[in-house]
């Protein structure tokens, strides 16, 4: 990897989401299955290319609260990422695009206390997920 502003290869959009997270596992697996030309790609935030990502983008490393969406010199993070990934999806997802009429300080609200109770909502596991050996091919190492 190069600079930040550097194209990522193939042109895909990085997801980086909390690997332990039950909620972030379920929502990868979501989104894979709504992603039919794989657009995009995954990482753990704690995964080497996860924090290298986070520190190209000068994002905290250490705070696994949000989604991050890394497209080309840009880093999304919570209610943008996930606004943005709706976006792209296959079937009626890209309407909750329309969310953006909102302020982001009331998304980002919103988004903040599911993030911070997701643990509890959803649990959480001991190791991060683990693609099968056909889905491997989108996660970045």
């Amino acid at each position: 990897m190069g600079a930040p502003g550097e194209i990522i290869p193939g042109g895909k959009d990085i997801v980086l989401f909390d690997g332990v997270c039950n909620l972030c596992s379920a929502s990868v697996q979501f989104i894979i299955k709504r992603d039919p030309g794989a657009k995009f790609q995954f990482a753990s935030l704690q995964s080497p290319i996860g924090q290298e990502l986070l520190k190209r983008h000068q994002i905290d490393q250490s705070v696994f609260q949000s989604i991050v969406l890394i497209r080309g010199a840009k880093a999304l993070q919570q209610s943008n990422a996930a606004l943005e990934i709706a976006r792209n999806l296959s079937g009626g997802w890209p309407l909750f695009f329309g969310f953006k009429v909102f302020p982001r300080f009331i998304r980002d609200t919103v988004y903040c206390w599911i993030s911070k109770n997701r643990y509890r909502f959803f649990g959480k596991k001991d190791a991060c997920w683990l693609p099968s050996a056909e889905l491997k091919s989108r996660f970045i190492d």
